[in-house]
């Protein structure tokens, strides 16, 4: 599980909360109505703007903010690496004892198209094409989250209005006045609420995770594509620890 997203969500809802029963009861921040308005309306619009499938996949597409199996770079390279070595000595075929101990399916189906003796050209063809309808998936639902995060203030200022009309509605009465202007600003705040706290920043998180996975995937690619060339393990290696940030090759190369 991811600890940043969860405590990042504790804290910012626990400085909301905070301030507001430092001045006053967390009640009179409750609407029903308001809430109706904003989580509808934003529900409503993200329909209409994409498609029913689309919205519902999004779902375990934001599983990613908070559960992140994806192994790191590091672990990566120095399981490809071993994989090489047991290539380069044993033959590529011998990697098949192995495929039972591989969890991870884009690796799995590159080494059963390496042992089966398919072309590098169309393993690469084939992997590509995985890591880009990978990255369309996680597009799609950023780009449904951030949709949602631009709809959701959206659909507050539209409650404020709708609560200003009734407001001036019944100007005869000056004593409703303010709590109907209380009211009339919820939907504004939960818009608010929902936008920076939830939509926007998961989106953000979303879209970093992406691209992690893709580098990790991009490395079994290329991993798989060298042993099957029978490149010596060391050469695997430094190809592979080319692909990472410089402050994390020190960490893989302190491992072997």
């Amino acid at each position: 599980m991811d600890l940043a997203t969860v405590i990042g969500i504790i804290l910012g809802l626990s400085a909301i909360i905070g301030s507001i029963m430092a001045g006053g009861p967390l009640s009179s921040f409750i609407d029903v109505g308001s809430i109706f308005v904003v989580v509808g309306g934003t529900i409503a619009s993200t329909l209409i703007n994409f498609s029913l499938g689309q919205v519902t996949a999004v779902i375990g597409v934001i599983k990613k903010t908070f559960l992140y199996p994806i192994a790191p770079p590091g672990e990566t390279i120095k399981k490809l690496v071993h994989f090489a070595d047991m290539a380069r000595r044993e033959g590529i075929l011998f990697l098949e004892k192995e495929m039972a101990n591989v969890d991870d399916e884009f690796l799995k189906q590159g080494l059963q198209l390496s042992i089966d003796g398919t072309e590098p050209d169309a393993i690469r063809n084939i992997l590509t094409t995985e890591i880009a309808s990978l990255k369309t998936r996680h597009d799609l639902g950023s780009s449904i989250l951030l949709s949602m995060g631009t709809m959701a203030p959206a659909f507050g200022m539209i409650g404020t209005l709708i609560g200003l009309v009734l407001m001036l509605g019944s100007m005869d009465d000056p004593s409703t006045i303010g709590p109907s202007m209380a009211i009339a600003l919820l939907t504004t705040f939960y818009g608010a609420v929902l936008a920076n706290v939830f939509f926007n920043p998961m989106a953000g998180k979303l879209q970093m995770r992406s691209g992690e996975e893709i580098l990790v995937r991009t490395l079994m690619m290329e991993g798989i594509l060298a042993m099957q060339s029978g490149d010596n393990p060391r050469i695997v290696e430094q190809k592979l620890i080319s692909f990472i940030a410089p402050q994390l090759r020190s960490d893989v190369r302190s491992e072997e």
